[in-house]
């Protein structure tokens, strides 16, 4: 009977057995820790299956592990049984598993999760959520570049998870959208306690082209550089830098964007109030060219008050140059000052006035007829150019080259570079002209020749060409014409072929033009004038003298 029993029982225990169900490969299991040993706790998740897990999954970051027998667990089924007979647990794997589950929660919430940062990876660093690893790009580390992450690591503090992918493992975290989102609320506070018009103090955090970042107490503000002085600053690290504690102003507040505008200047007077005492129009000063550009040259003439020189103001005879040939960035020069409109804060400088108008100067120390030597700058269709003192050009027109030759054939005498001499004949300041003659060096052969003679007066000339409509003469080195009408009183004796060159003929001048410069000359005339002359001394044909007679007496007494 008792023999029957046994055998039931035994029975009845083994189709119990076969009727739990064993748990599936790859969840997670609760287990009783049996014991540790040799580094490793073997545990006992039932279904008659024990196996064993090593002690360090069950230590957390940097901390030995905390386990006893009898404690519960939660581990990683991996496989029922392996080789040995055991199963194959994993405390890591099942920590894993509860992370992923925590973590898609807390992200489908948008919520922040706590980590750790342990690691450094290509693009970034490796994140410890609690049992997940989690990627960090470097991007995402902080607001600013962080040079140095070593004070970040192995501290637990807050991220959000920006991507998730559970079949392949990857959680993408961000530390910036934390601290972003914690100073937004910071900057909130601190921009609705400011005012435009308060004066507060700052640390200089960045530096940048246009200007610096003001750290106000966890809201930065921009200084541009337009509002840290009133002169020109160039580059803020002029006169900033980083870490230093600065006074500023609140210029603007923008509520909307809550960007904050910073200015240091409007904590100093104003220099443009006083400018049109310190600088009325019509004075001279010194001052410092600070900035050249292609119209102008700005010149500083005290800390925050600059002028502009226009090109055209900067020198009288330098047209068409670059102010950069004339002027340098920090060369001090004189100006004066021509104009001033403090409403658009501007200030008209010329350059050139200090230093006279060359063409006034000329002409007060070369009135006209002073020679001057220079040299052939330019040669033009029209004439020669001479440099001259002062920096400036004269000009010798062709007509003004020579007295006897055309300007076309007297200009090919001459040479750009060649040094001439020539006499002022004229100054047109406002014109800026000075006019010169090469030919007027030796004087005006005309005038010279007629000086002493007068219309009337009889002279000897030299025959110095024949031609068909009458003689070329010359009169002392001065040439003139004789037409063939002009040669005799007799037309019979009109021929210009009784003449030979070199002959000496007496004529008398009819005409002088001293404007088209030519000398009248008529034998005719001159053989008139003497029959009169002798008719007049000698009697008349009335009397009963004939006119051989007459004219007869008269060459004898001219000869005589």
């Amino acid at each position: 009977m008792s023999s029957t029993a046994t055998l039931e029982d035994f029975e009845a225990l083994l189709n119990e057995s076969y009727e739990l169900e064993t748990p599936d490969e790859g969840t997670v299991v609760k287990g009783t820790v049996l014991a540790i040993e040799a580094g490793q706790a073997i545990i006992d998740i039932g279904y008659k299956m024990e196996g064993r897990v090593d002690l360090k999954e069950f230590s957390a970051a940097g901390k030995p592990a905390e386990l006893s027998p009898g404690d519960t667990v939660e581990v990683y089924l991996d496989r029922v049984e392996n080789a040995r007979g055991e199963a194959v647990l994993s405390r890591e794997k099942a920590r894993r598993e509860e992370a992923w589950d925590r973590l898609e929660k807390a992200a489908a919430k948008e919520e922040r999760v706590e980590g750790q940062i342990f690691g450094r990876v290509k693009g970034g660093f490796t994140v410890d959520l609690g049992g997940a690893v989690a990627f960090l790009p470097g991007s995402q580390v902080d607001v600013r570049p962080v040079r140095d992450a070593g004070p970040l690591m192995h501290m637990n503090q807050p991220f959000q998870i920006l991507k998730m992918d559970r079949r392949r493992g990857n959680i993408v975290v961000s530390r910036r959208a934390v601290l972003e989102e914690s100073r937004a609320e910071q900057r909130a506070e601190i921009v609705a306690r400011l005012h435009e018009g308060d004066v507060v103090d700052g640390v200089v955090k960045n530096i940048t082209e246009y200007g610096a970042f003001v750290d106000l107490g966890g809201v930065d503000g921009l200084l541009h550089v337009t509002d840290m002085a009133w002169r020109r600053v160039n580059h803020p690290s002029e006169i900033l830098n980083i870490g230093e504690t600065v006074k500023v102003q609140v210029i603007k507040i923008n509520k909307e964007t809550q960007r904050i505008s910073l200015g240091m200047k409007q904590l100093l007077a104003d220099p443009w109030d006083t400018v049109e005492d310190k600088f009325p129009i019509g004075s001279k000063h010194l001052g410092r060219v600070t900035n050249i550009t292609d119209y102008g040259a700005f010149v500083e003439l005290e800390p925050g008050v600059e002028g502009l020189v226009h090109v055209s103001e900067m020198s009288w005879t330098k047209k068409n140059v670059h102010p950069g040939k004339i002027v340098s960035t920090s060369q001090e020069v004189e100006v004066l000052v021509l104009e001033i409109d403090t409403a658009k804060r501007r200030v008209s400088l010329g350059l050139k006035q200090t230093q006279g108008n060359p063409w006034d100067n000329f002409a007060a120390s070369h009135p006209n007829g002073t020679e001057v030597e220079g040299e052939i700058k330019n040669i033009t269709e029209f004439g020669l150019f001479i440099g001259l003192d002062g920096d400036i050009d004269g000009m010798v027109h062709l007509s003004d080259l020579d007295w006897n030759r055309s300007g076309e054939d007297a200009i090919q005498d001459y040479h750009k570079g060649d040094v001439v001499r020539a006499v002022v004949t004229d100054v047109d300041i406002d014109k800026e002209r000075i006019s010169l003659s090469i030919k007027a060096l030796g004087g005006d052969p005309f005038v010279d020749a007629t000086s002493g003679v007068k219309r009337g007066d009889v002279v000897t000339v030299t025959v110095t060409a024949i031609e068909d409509g009458g003689i070329e003469v010359e009169y002392d080195g001065m040439k003139s014409f004789i037409r063939r009408s002009d040669l005799s009183r007799d037309r019979s004796e009109q021929r210009p072929e009784r003449f030979t060159k070199g002959d000496k003929v007496d004529a008398r001048i009819t005409n002088i033009d001293k404007g088209s410069r030519r000398l009248g000359l008529s034998i005719k005339a001159r053989e008139i004038a003497e029959e009169k002359e002798a008719v007049e001394q000698y009697g008349s044909s009335d009397s009963g003298a004939s006119l051989g007679d007459i004219l007869g007496a008269a060459l004898k007494k001219r000869d005589g």
